[in-house]
């Protein structure tokens, strides 16, 4: 659940950021169902996880994981990449922060009706409890994974992997650092050859 990063990747248009933010919630060729603009951005969203999950660098950080958290590996990385944007967001945007993620809930408010209802109830916890702006200190990883560990069928002990991020902090920072950039290219070229 890297929202903060899918939001970030889709660029200006607003209904792309909504399709983006949505993408884990429509399934197949219910895709078609939506226009154009939230169509890409659901397409996007499955890029970048496409992408993300076969590249080099991003490997390295999920084995990191994977003896402890089995297949949960790529859900933690996916947040502990989240806590980097957040944490050194001026690097990557001239906007504030709390500035970008207030407008993104808006969106959510304005497209209310276009957002498929099993991400709404999801969308109504992330405006309160601000989990994007959160993402940026480690309590706010904490909470997002403990939660997610609550909501898992089988045991993942999440909830534990804040610590293992405290332990190798600057390891998979540089790894972030390295791998985002390369991220963001791909997602602008995406957009260029869907617009």
């Amino acid at each position: 659940m890297n929202l903060l990063a899918h939001i970030f990747l889709s660029g200006t248009d607003d209904k792309i950021k909504i399709g983006n933010a949505i993408g884990d919630f429509v399934k197949g060729k219910d895709v078609q169902n939506f226009e154009s603009e939230i169509k890409t951005g659901i397409l996007l969203h499955r890029e970048i996880d496409r992408f993300t999950d076969q590249h080099e660098i991003v490997l390295k950080s999920k084995e990191r994981l994977r003896p402890k958290y089995r297949h949960y590996a790529p859900v933690i990385v996916d947040i502990f990449y989240d806590h980097y944007l957040a944490k050194d967001w001026s690097t990557f945007h001239a906007e504030k922060l709390l500035d970008f993620t207030a407008q993104f809930y808006d969106l959510t408010r304005q497209y209310h009706d276009q957002i498929p209802v099993n991400a709404r109830h999801m969308m109504q916890y992330m405006r309160r409890d601000d989990w994007l702006t959160n993402y940026q200190h480690i309590e706010g990883i904490d909470r997002a994974l403990t939660g997610m560990s609550r909501r898992t069928r089988f045991e993942s002990k999440m909830e534990q992997s804040a610590e293992d991020l405290v332990a190798g902090y600057e390891l998979y920072r540089s790894e972030f650092h390295e791998y985002f950039p390369i991220l963001i290219q791909h997602c602008e070229d995406f957009l260029s050859s869907h617009s």
